[in-house]
């Protein structure tokens, strides 16, 4: 199941994740685009870790990625600094499409909602591996936290895909040891001060998102 052995440049370490996740919040709490998507570079090393399990997750997630930095490095590039004045800005100019898709069907908004969505699901699951035991059942963990959050937005089919998928993670241990960081409990420790960074920086997307009703881009 795991792939070939990661190189030190791909290879995922939680400290980086929690680093990043630290310079997402500007002091007025806006978040700052290049470190949200640097945040999820690391998570994606995490995912890509384990194999191929979570690569029709993590796959997604590269291809949102690049198309978030393309507008970063584009010409508007001003206008993508934070999440905020992202959406101040395309909505101002018409450019996301709030029906049905349209001329805008990689908009930064619609990009971003779905890693928003997607970072729900880690930060779920990431939080259950934290306060589990020994012999918890990470299949388990990681179902619960797909149920309570991506899979609303999944077809039956990938759902399906999902929940077989789960069936053959690796135990407690393996996932632990993953996150290059040290002891158990070294790893628990680290993931008590990441999880509440990662959750405060979904929490302020999701209440934005809620202001401006784009919860449900198409």
């Amino acid at each position: 199941m795991a792939g070939p052995v990661a190189s030190e440049e791909q290879k995922f370490c939680l400290q980086e994740v929690l680093d990043t996740f630290k310079l997402c919040l500007s002091e007025n709490k806006e978040v700052y685009v290049e470190h949200y998507v640097a945040g999820w570079r690391g998570l994606i090393k995490f995912l890509n870790s384990l194999g191929s399990v979570f690569g029709f997750i993590s796959k997604d997630a590269v291809n949102k990625i690049k198309i978030l930095v393309t507008y970063l490095e584009g010409e508007n590039g001003s206008q993508y600094v934070t999440v905020q004045s992202m959406v101040k800005y395309e909505l101002e100019n018409e450019l996301v499409d709030l029906t049905k898709r349209g001329n805008h069907p990689e908009s930064g908004c619609r990009t971003l909602l779905r890693l928003h969505r997607a970072l729900r699901w880690l930060e779920l699951f990431l939080e259950r591996l934290r306060t589990s035991g020994e012999d918890g059942k990470t299949s388990v963990m990681c179902a619960e936290a797909y149920n309570e959050s991506l899979a609303q937005h999944h077809p039956w089919v990938v759902r399906k895909a999902a929940g077989m998928a789960f069936c053959v993670l690796p135990g407690r241990p393996a996932f632990l040891e993953v996150m290059n960081v040290g002891t158990p409990e070294q790893v628990v420790a680290m993931l008590g001060e990441a999880i509440p960074l990662i959750s405060e920086v979904y929490q302020i997307t999701e209440e934005l998102y809620t202001q401006h009703n784009l919860l449900d881009l198409p």
